[in-house]
C-alpha cells in the first residue's frame, strides 16, 4: 500500500494495488474510486484533500492483533 499527498495538486492518494485502473468512479463529489479489471478497488483519490482531511500531510498507520487466547 501507498499514500501520496501532491500539495500541487492537493491531492491525496491510496494506492491498495499497481494494477492498471480500468474504470473510475466518483462515489461524492471530490473522492474517486479506481478498480481493475475484476472490480476490485485499487485506489482512492480524494480532490482537494487540505479542505476534506484534518491533515493530509500526517499518516498514523496501525496494525491491530487479536489478543492472545
Amino acid at each position: 500500500m501507498k499514500v501520496i499527498y501532491d500539495s500541487d495538486t492537493d491531492t491525496l492518494t491510496i494506492i491498495f494495488s499497481e494494477s492498471p485502473v480500468s474504470e473510475s468512479d466518483e462515489a461524492k463529489p471530490g473522492t474517486i474510486l479506481d478498480f481493475d479489471d475484476s472490480g476490485n478497488l485499487i485506489a482512492i483519490e480524494i480532490l482537494e484533500a487540505s479542505k476534506r482531511v484534518t491533515v493530509p500531510t500526517h499518516l498514523d498507520y496501525q496494525v491491530l492483533t487479536k489478543p492472545a487466547a
